[in-house]
C-alpha cells in the first residue's frame, strides 16, 4: 500500500468520520431515544397514577361522606333520648339502625355508647352487652377528652366476633356541649380492598387508604389481617404528615419490598390519604421491550453501515495508493458521484420497496377471499407477516406520520369516543387540542350511531368556529341518576356526555335559542342553524335531552343526556367480516403510475362495486376529469413522475370542483404533511384492502355529513 498523501487525506477523512459516525451516531440516537422513551413511559405511568387517584379519591370521599351522614342520621333519631330511654326502645332503634347498615355495604355496624363507654344500642347485636367497656378504644378516648368532630380511628379487632375494622366516631350532641357518649360506625376494610382490586387491573397495581399518622386502613394487595403501619424511615410518612395535598414519590414498599412510583392525595376534609402505585419494574420492562424492537432493526443496520463504511475506507485507500498521481479533482469527483448515487439509491430502493409491498399486501388480501387449504393459509400468513415487517422498516427509513348502521345499537361510550378522536381531529384545526375524561365504569347506552356521530361532529364544528385562534375541546362522560323529573324532565339512569370549548361563548340573550331550528348568529353562508337543533332532536328521540351552558367570552358546554341500557355492547375485538363497505355504480378515478399497484387497487375497488378509470399520471387524470365524465371520488398517489404530483392534482380539482372528494396515498411523511396541511385525507402506504375500503367509506361519509350540515 502506498503512502498517504495530502490529497488522500482530503478524501479519506470524510470516510473516517463516517466510520466513527456509523457507530457513534446510532449509539447517540439509541441513548437519546431510550431517554425520550423512558420519559414518555414515566409520564404515562404518572398519568395512570393520577387517573387512579381521581377514581380512588372520589370513591373514598363518597364513602366517608356517607358514613358522616349515617352518624348525623343516627344522632337525629336519638335526639332528646336519655340512655334509659334508648335502652327501653332498643328493639325499635336497633331495627332502624339495621336498615341503615344494610343499605351501605361498607358499614359493618353502627354503635351508640354512653359517656362511660358502654353500648346503648347496636345495629348488629340485640340486646347489646351492657358489660362491654370500650372506653379504652382510641375512637372513644379522643372524643371523651375533647370534641374531635369526625374522628377516624385505627384498625382494630372487635371484642365480639373477632372482626377487623376501623371506626369513625362523633360525639352525641348535647345542649350544653358536655360529653354524653358517641356514635361509632365500624367500617369494613374489605369493602375498600375489593374495590381497589377491581380497578387495579386497569390503573395501578398498589392502592391504599392511609391515615396521616401512617397507619393503613385498607390496602390492595393485602397482607392478611395484620395491621400495617409506616415506619418513621419511610419517605411517604413525612410527605403526608407535612399536610401536602398531593404528590409523587418513588420508594421501596416496606410491606412487599417492591419499588414503586407512588402518587398520594389527601381526601378533602378528612385526615386520610389515598395512594396508588405502579411498579418501577413495569416501566423498565416496557422500556426494554421498545428498545429491543429498536435494536432488532437498528443493530443490523448499524453493523451493516459500519461494514460498508469500513470497506469503502479500505477500498479508497487502496485506490489512492494505485492512483496517487491522479489529480485531486478527479478523485473528489468520483467520490462525490458515489455518495450521490448512494443517496439516490437509498430513497429509490425504499420507494420501490414500498410499491412492492403494496402489490404483495394487495395480492394477499385478494387471495384470502378464495377457498384454500390450511397449508396455503399458513403460507399467506407468513407472506403477510413478512410484508408487515418490511412495511415497518420502510416507515423507519422514510419517517411516516400516521363503520355504520342506521338503527340504534348498544355502544360502550368510553371506547366509542376514543375511536372517534381521529375523526374529530380531521374535522377540527391543528391548533385545537382534544382532551377526553372517560371513567372506566361508564354505563352503556343504545342510540343510532350515525346520529350520535353527527351530533358530536356538529358540536365540535361549532366549537371550532368559536375558537378562531385555537383552544381546547374537552369531552367528558359520567354516570348520572336523575330522581327529580322537574329538573330536566327526566327520571332514571343516564349517561351525561358533555363537550366544552374555550371559545367566545354565547351571549345570555342568545342562549335560550341555540337549539331552535334555523337559529344562527353566523354570517350568511356560514351556517344553517340546524347543527344544534339536530343535537337536541337526536337526544330527545333517544329518550334523553340536551342542555347548553355558556358565558360570553368564557366558553360553552353542550351536554347530552342519553338513557342507560343494561344490554352488553358488541365486542369490538371480535373478528369483523370484510364485505365491501360500499356498493353501487360509483365512479372512481384512480391515479397511479405503478402498473402493478394500479392493477391490484383497481381489482379491489371493482370488487367493492365501484367503476374505475385508471390514469398513469396527473396530466392524464386532468384530461379524464375535464372530459365531463361523472366522477364520485379521485384516489391518487402523491409521488408521481412529471411536472404535477398528487397534491398538485388535488389542489387543481379542489379549485375547479370543491365538492369532489379526493383521497391521497403516499409513504413519504414530509409530502403527506403538506397534503394534510391543505386539508386532504391521506392513506398511508403500504395499505391493505381493508384500510383502503375504510378510507373510501370514511371520506365519502364525511362528504355526506357536510352536505347534511
Amino acid at each position: 500500500m502506498g503512502r498517504v498523501t495530502p490529497k488522500s487525506r482530503t478524501v479519506l477523512w470524510p470516510l473516517q468520520l463516517l466510520l466513527v459516525a456509523s457507530l457513534l451516531g446510532p449509539a447517540l440516537f439509541f441513548a437519546y431515544t431510550a431517554w425520550e422513551d423512558y420519559r414518555r413511559i414515566r409520564e404515562h405511568a404518572d398519568e395512570r397514577i393520577e387517573r387512579a387517584l381521581d377514581v380512588v379519591q372520589e370513591h373514598s370521599l363518597k364513602a366517608f361522606q356517607t358514613i358522616e351522614r349515617t352518624m348525623a342520621e343516627t344522632n337525629e333519631v336519638l335526639r332528646g333520648l336519655t340512655p334509659e330511654q334508648i335502652l327501653a326502645e332498643e328493639v325499635r332503634l336497633q331495627g332502624r339502625l339495621r336498615r341503615t347498615q344494610d343499605a351501605l355495604p361498607h358499614i359493618e355496624a353502627i354503635w351508640v355508647f354512653d359517656k362511660a363507654g358502654h353500648p346503648l344500642v347496636s345495629s348488629t347485636i340485640l340486646p347489646v352487652p351492657r358489660d362491654l367497656d370500650n372506653s379504652e378504644r382510641d375512637y372513644f378516648k379522643v372524643q371523651a377528652e375533647q370534641d374531635a368532630g369526625t374522628y377516624i380511628g385505627r384498625t382494630i379487632t372487635s371484642k365480639v366476633g373477632n372482626i377487623r375494622f376501623f371506626v369513625v366516631s362523633q360525639r352525641r350532641p348535647t345542649q350544653d356541649g358536655s360529653f354524653d357518649g358517641i356514635v361509632a360506625v365500624s367500617v369494613r376494610p374489605e369493602y375498600f380492598r375489593d374495590y381497589y382490586g377491581r380497578i387495579s387491573r386497569a390503573l395501578a397495581d398498589s392502592i391504599s387508604l392511609i391515615r396521616s399518622d401512617g397507619e393503613f386502613l385498607a390496602r390492595y394487595p393485602s397482607r392478611g389481617n395484620e395491621p400495617l403501619q409506616l415506619t418513621p424511615g419511610n419517605i411517604l410518612l413525612p410527605a403526608i404528615q407535612s399536610s401536602a395535598q398531593s404528590g409523587f414519590i418513588t420508594a421501596v414498599s416496606q410491606i412487599d419490598t417492591i419499588e414503586r412510583r407512588i402518587g398520594y392525595r389527601k381526601i378533602p376534609d378528612y385526615p386520610v390519604y389515598v395512594t396508588t402505585g405502579i411498579e418501577t419494574a413495569s416501566v423498565w420492562r416496557e422500556l426494554w421491550s421498545e428498545m429491543g424492537q429498536l435494536l432488532a432493526f437498528g443493530l443490523p443496520a448499524t453493523l451493516g453501515l459500519f461494514a460498508i463504511s469500513l470497506l469503502a475506507l479500505q477500498r479508497t485507500r487502496s485506490f489512492h495508493a494505485e492512483v496517487e498521481r491522479r489529480e485531486m479533482a478527479e478523485a473528489a469527483l468520483k467520490q462525490a458521484q458515489r455518495l450521490e448515487a448512494v443517496g439516490h439509491l437509498t430513497g429509490g430502493v425504499a420507494h420501490d420497496f414500498n410499491n412492492l409491498l403494496m402489490v404483495v399486501k394487495g395480492s394477499v388480501d385478494r387471495l384470502r377471499r378464495y377457498p384454500m387449504e390450511e397449508r396455503q393459509k399458513r403460507s399467506l400468513d407468513a407472506i403477510d407477516t413478512a410484508a408487515g415487517r418490511g412495511a415497518s422498516l420502510v416507515r423507519q427509513l422514510l419517517s411516516f406520520s400516521r363503520q355504520q348502521t342506521h338503527e340504534p345499537e348498544v355502544v360502550d361510550l368510553s371506547q366509542y369516543l376514543l375511536d372517534l378522536r381521529d375523526m374529530l381531529r380531521s374535522s377540527l384545526r391543528g391548533d385545537i387540542a382534544i382532551d377526553m375524561r372517560l371513567p372506566p365504569d361508564l354505563w352503556n347506552t343504545k342510540v343510532d350511531l350515525n346520529e350520535l356521530e353527527l351530533a358530536i361532529l356538529n358540536i365540535a364544528v361549532n366549537a371550532r368556529d368559536a375558537m378562531p385562534d385555537g383552544g381546547r375541546l374537552l369531552i367528558e362522560a359520567w354516570n348520572l341518576t336523575l330522581r327529580d323529573p322537574d329538573v330536566l324532565g327526566l327520571q332514571g339512569e343516564f349517561i351525561a356526555l358533555s363537550l366544552t370549548d374555550t371559545g367566545s361563548g354565547i351571549p345570555e340573550d342568545v342562549l335560550p335559542h341555540v337549539f331552535e331550528p334555523f337559529y344562527t348568529t353566523k354570517a350568511v353562508g356560514k351556517g344553517t342553524g340546524l347543527g344544534l337543533s339536530q343535537v337536541y332532536g337526536f337526544a330527545k328521540q333517544s329518550g334523553g335531552t340536551a342542555t347548553a351552558l355558556a358565558e360570553a367570552g368564557r366558553g360553552t358546554t353542550i351536554t347530552l343526556y342519553l338513557p342507560r341500557t343494561i344490554e352488553a355492547a358488541t365486542d369490538a375485538s371480535a373478528p369483523i367480516p370484510e364485505p365491501p363497505v360500499r356498493s353501487g355504480n360509483g365512479h372512481i378515478l384512480l391515479v397511479e403510475d405503478n402498473p402493478d399497484i394500479a392493477e391490484v387497487t383497481r381489482l379491489s375497488l371493482e370488487e367493492i362495486g365501484f367503476r374505475v378509470t385508471h390514469a398513469a399520471d396527473a396530466r392524464a387524470a386532468l384530461m379524464v376529469f375535464r372530459s365531463g365524465t361523472r366522477i364520485d371520488l379521485v384516489f391518487s398517489d402523491i409521488v408521481m413522475p412529471g411536472d404535477l404530483n398528487g397534491v398538485d392534482l388535488a389542489r387543481i380539482i379542489r379549485s375547479e370542483q370543491p365538492s369532489l372528494p379526493v383521497l391521497l396515498a403516499t409513504g413519504y411523511s414530509n409530502v403527506a404533511q403538506a397534503a394534510m396541511d391543505d386539508g386532504f385525507t391521506i392513506l398511508r402506504k403500504p395499505y391493505d384492502t381493508a384500510e383502503l375500503w375504510a378510507s373510501i367509506d370514511k371520506i365519502l361519509g364525511l362528504v355526506a355529513l357536510k352536505a347534511i350540515a
